[in-house]
């Protein structure tokens, strides 16, 4: 069974930064292509970067340029470095399939990150 344990969020003034870890577990991670996701309050679930199983990444316009997504297959691991915060990117932050559905798929708990002075 998947398992998917994302932290690294916090509290964070606007213009700092802020590393998010997801530790996969259950599945043979070095094959899937992966994402981070996030759902503001009031708001749908977003996908804001993803990368392939062989490192090609994509990103969301409005982390173009400030987000990096990252992995290492050896530990099972996927990141996102986040830098130039900005208020509106205060959401949970959910490491998934790119193409995971709320309600259809497995999610973990997420990490909050709030930006905020």
């Amino acid at each position: 069974v998947q398992h998917f344990v994302e932290s690294g969020g916090g509290l964070v003034q606007p213009g700092g930064s802020l590393r998010l870890s997801c530790v996969a577990s259950g599945i043979i991670f070095s094959i899937y292509d992966m994402a981070w996701h996030r759902q503001a309050p009031g708001k749908q679930r977003e996908l804001v970067a993803r990368i392939t199983n062989r490192g090609t990444t994509m990103y969301a316009d409005s982390v173009t340029g400030r987000f990096t997504i990252s992995r290492d297959n050896a530990k099972n691991t996927m990141y996102l470095q986040m830098n130039s915060l900005k208020p509106e990117d205060t959401a949970v932050y959910y490491c998934n399939y790119p193409g995971a559905q709320q309600g259809t798929h497995y999610w973990g708990q997420g990490t909050q990150v709030t930006v905020s002075s």
